[in-house]
C-alpha cells in the first residue's frame, strides 16, 4: 500500500487549488463546511508553498471526483501533514463535490531585496522551499513595489528599475507575475498569474524610501510642525543638526505643503495662521540623528544625501521645525514614480545646491559630498569660479553655504578637474561672514581674465573618506577622513554587522571580521569615532550611528579597528550541471571574474575541488572548457602545490596588460 499523498489541482501554479488527497490508492477530496487559515496553512507547509493566503471551500477550483477521504478537520496549524489534524476518520462521511476546500498559498516563504545600497533597495527575490528565486522585472509594477515596501518596513516604493539579468544560468526565476491592488499588508496577499518563463533579461530591482514615513507634529497647522521620523517602526523627533531650507523645502513639497516659508529659532513658533505664539511641544519618543544634505531641487526629502555617522546626540528641545507655505491643493504626487529600464549613470556632482531666485552653487568631481570644483548657476548656465585671490575666507562661505562645516582647503589650478563653459565670478574677496558666495566682493558676474585651468575649488571639514592601511584595500587597520585629517576608529561595541558594512562600503564583498590580533600597527593621527553601530539596513558607514566626532575618543591604542573583509575569498564554478564543474571565477573587488589558463594544472583544480567541498580534480580545463566567461580576468598565472586549503594561499600573478583573454578561461571537472 502506497502512502498517502497530497496536492492541489485545477488552480493557476502549483500553490494553488483543490485540495486533493490519496489514500488507499485512490484520490480523493475533503470536504468541509468550516475550512479555516489555519487547516489551509497546513496544507501550504505540507506541500512546501509558504504560508495559506486564502482558505477556499464550496469548489472554487471546481468540484473533484472519488471519495471525499477526509471531512470536518480541525487543524492546529503547526502539523506536518493535513491528516495528522483532527478529523472524523478516513471517508467517514460521503459529502457532496459542492463543499470541495481550496487553497491559495503564498508559494514562497519569504522576501528580501539584495545587493543595493541599503536594505530596502535592490533585487527582489522571494523564498521558495529552501531556495532564493529571482523576480523578473516584468512580474512586477509599482503597486507591486509599494505592497513590498510596506511589509519590509521600509517605507514607501521609490522607484522600480529593471536591470540587465547577471545571475548564472541555474538560478531559479520566480514563475509568477503579480498583480497587486497596492492595498495589501502582504506580497502574499497579491493576485498573481503564472507566466512559464525560464528566461529573464531583466532582474525587478525595488528602491524603497527607507523609512517608514514623515509627519509634522504638534504644529498649528497640518503644513507646520516638528519633523518626525518613522524608523524600524518607531516615531521619532529628527534633530535640528545641518536641517537647512534646502531640506525642509523638500519635505514640505513630499508632505504637499507646497514650499518652506521659514526654520523658526528652536521651540518658539512664532504666529502662525494668526494664532499667538504657538510652540511645538517637546516630542517624547527618539530623537533621530540623522542628517540630509538636500541640494534643493528634490522633491522628496529620502532623494537627500543621508549621514548619521559622528553626528552630534540631540535633546527633544534641539528638534528640527518648518513653516511650509501650505497645502497646493492640488495633491501631486511629487516624488519619483516612475520606473524606467535604465540606471542613469552616475555623476560625481550635485553634491549640494543652494538656491537664491534662480542662482545655485555646487561642488564637482570630489568623488563624495562636501569636496569638489566649485559651479555656479545663473542665467540657467552652470559656469565655474577663477582662483584670483582665492582663499580660505572664500571658500570658507562656501563650505558654510552648502552646509558643509568650514573649508580646509583652498584648491587653486583646477585641482578638481577643468570645468567647461562659462566662468562667472573673479577676484573674489569674501571677509568669511557672508551669507552666500554671491554676496562677497567680486568684478560683476561673467567678467574675468582667466581660463578654466584656473578654476576654484573646496575641500570642506565635513567631506569624509574611509580606508584600510597597512595591509591592502580589502583588510588593515580602519581610518576615516573628517576634518582634513585621517585617524582611526575604535572598536568599542563594534558588531559582526558593523564590520561587514565597512567591507560592503569599501567594495571589499559582503563579509568581514574584526581582527583581534592587531596586525596592521599603530595609528599616530587623531582617534576620530567610537561606538558605530550598523544595521543590516546600512550599506554605507555614513548612515550608521555613533559618538559624536572627537579626536581623542579611544583611551588608547589598543582600541582601535583593524578589519579583514572574509568574501574576498570567494569561488565559484560556473556552466557545469552539479556546481561541481564548470569555469572557475573568484571574487576581487566587488566583482566576479576569470582565471587565465596560462599553467593551468591539476594541482591548480585539486585546489579548488577541495575548497569548493568537491572531492578532487578528475580534470583541469583550459581554453574557456565551459564557455567564455565576462567581466574582469583577475589572474594571469596559478602555480599551486596542491596541498594549500585555499586558492588564495597559492602564489599567483595578476594579469596585466593583453597577455589573456575569455578564450583562455581557466575551468575544473571534480570527482
Amino acid at each position: 500500500e502506497g502512502a498517502d499523498e497530497l496536492r492541489l489541482s485545477n488552480g493557476t501554479g502549483p500553490c494553488s487549488g483543490r485540495v486533493e488527497v490519496k489514500h488507499e490508492e485512490q484520490w480523493g477530496t475533503v470536504c468541509d463546511g468550516d475550512w479555516t487559515m489555519k487547516d489551509a496553512d497546513v496544507v501550504c507547509k505540507q506541500l512546501q508553498c509558504g504560508s495559506a493566503v486564502q482558505a477556499l471551500s464550496r469548489a472554487t477550483f471546481g468540484e473533484g471526483s472519488g471519495p471525499t477521504w477526509l471531512y470536518r478537520v480541525d487543524c492546529r496549524g503547526d502539523e506536518s501533514a493535513l491528516w495528522n489534524c483532527s478529523h472524523t476518520g478516513w471517508g467517514a462521511f460521503t459529502c457532496p463535490h459542492y463543499f470541495d476546500t481550496g487553497v491559495v498559498c503564498s508559494g514562497f516563504s519569504g522576501l528580501r531585496l539584495t545587493g543595493g545600497d541599503t536594505a530596502c533597495s535592490g533585487h527582489l527575490q522571494v523564498k521558495q522551499e529552501e531556495t532564493w528565486a529571482m523576480v523578473c522585472f516584468s512580474h512586477i509594477d509599482f503597486k507591486t513595489a509599494s505592497v513590498i515596501c510596506n511589509e519590509l518596513e521600509c517605507g514607501q516604493a521609490v522607484r522600480i528599475l529593471g536591470e540587465t539579468h547577471s545571475g548564472d544560468t541555474h538560478e531559479l526565476i520566480w514563475q509568477e507575475k503579480f498583480q497587486c491592488l497596492g492595498n495589501e499588508t502582504h506580497l502574499a496577499h497579491c493576485r498573481r498569474m503564472l507566466q512559464h518563463s525560464k528566461t529573464c533579461s531583466h532582474d525587478a530591482t525595488v528602491v524603497c524610501s527607507g523609512y517608514g514615513g514623515y509627519r509634522l507634529a504638534n504644529g498649528s497647522t497640518t503644513c507646520s510642525g516638528r519633523v518626525e521620523l518613522l524608523h524600524g517602526g518607531t516615531w521619532g523627533t529628527l534633530c535640528d543638526y545641518l536641517w537647512d531650507l534646502p531640506a525642509a523645502n523638500a519635505l514640505c513639497q513630499q508632505l504637499d505643503c507646497g514650499v518652506a516659508l521659514l526654520i523658526p529659532d528652536g521651540q518658539s513658533f512664532g504666529k502662525g495662521n494668526g494664532s499667538t505664539g504657538d510652540r511645538f511641544v517637546d516630542g517624547n519618543g527618539p530623537v533621530w540623528r540623522d542628517a540630509f544634505h538636500c541640494e534643493g531641487t528634490e522633491s522628496c526629502l529620502w532623494d537627500c544625501d543621508q549621514v548619521t555617522l559622528g553626528n552630534p546626540t540631540c535633546s527633544a528641545t534641539e528638534a528640527a521645525t518648518v513653516i511650509c507655505s501650505g497645502k497646493s491643493g492640488t495633491q501631486l504626487m511629487l516624488c519619483k514614480t516612475s520606473h524606467t529600464q535604465t540606471v542613469p549613470a552616475g555623476v560625481a556632482e550635485d553634491v549640494g545646491v543652494i538656491c537664491s531666485g534662480d542662482r545655485q552653487m555646487r561642488l564637482v568631481n570630489g568623488t563624495e559630498r562636501c569636496a569638489g570644483r566649485v559651479e555656479l548657476y545663473h542665467d540657467g548656465i552652470w559656469g565655474t569660479v577663477c582662483d584670483d585671490n582665492w582663499d580660505l575666507s572664500d571658500a570658507n562661505v562656501v563650505c558654510k553655504q552648502l552646509g558643509c562645516g568650514h573649508a580646509i582647503m583652498a584648491f587653486v589650478a583646477a585641482h578638481y578637474g577643468e570645468g567647461s563653459g562659462q566662468i562667472w565670478l573673479d577676484d573674489v574677496n569674501c571677509t568669511g561672514a557672508e551669507s552666500d558666495l554671491w554676496a562677497c566682493p567680486s568684478r560683476a558676474w561673467g567678467q574675468h581674465n582667466c581660463q578654466h585651468k584656473e578654476d576654484a575649488g573646496v575641500l570642506c571639514s565635513e567631506f569624509l573618506a574611509l580606508r584600510l592601511v597597512n595591509g591592502n584595500e580589502c583588510a588593515g587597520r580602519l581610518e576615516v577622513f573628517y576634518n582634513g585629517t585621517w585617524g582611526s576608529i575604535c572598536s568599542n561595541r563594534m558588531s559582526q554587522v558593523t564590520a561587514t558594512t565597512i567591507c560592503k562600503h569599501l567594495n571589499c564583498g559582503d563579509g568581514g571580521e574584526i581582527a583581534r590580533d592587531f596586525t596592521y600597527g599603530r595609528g599616530s593621527g587623531p582617534t576620530w569615532l567610537d561606538h558605530v553601530d550598523c544595521t543590516e539596513q546600512h550599506s554605507s558607514l555614513w548612515q550608521c550611528q555613533s559618538d559624536p566626532w572627537d579626536p581623542q575618543s579611544c583611551d588608547n591604542r589598543a582600541e582601535e579597528t583593524h578589519i579583514s573583509c572574509t568574501d574576498r575569498e570567494k569561488l565559484r564554478v560556473i556552466g557545469g550541471e552539479d556546481g561541481c564543474s564548470g569555469r572557475v571565477e573568484i571574487w576581487q573587488q566587488g566583482s566576479w571574474g576569470t582565471i587565465c589558463d596560462d599553467s593551468w594544472d591539476m594541482a591548480d583544480a585539486n585546489v579548488v575541488c577541495r575548497q569548493l567541498g568537491c572531492g578532487s580534480a578528475a580534470s583541469a580545463l583550459s581554453e574557456a572548457a565551459f564557455g567564455e566567461g565576462t567581466g574582469p580576468i583577475w589572474l594571469e598565472k596559478v602555480h599551486c602545490k596542491g596541498t594549500e586549503l585555499s586558492l588564495w594561499d597559492c602564489p599567483a600573478k595578476p594579469l596585466f596588460g593583453k597577455n589573456c583573454d575569455h578564450k583562455e578561461d581557466a575551468a575544473v571537472d571534480c570527482s
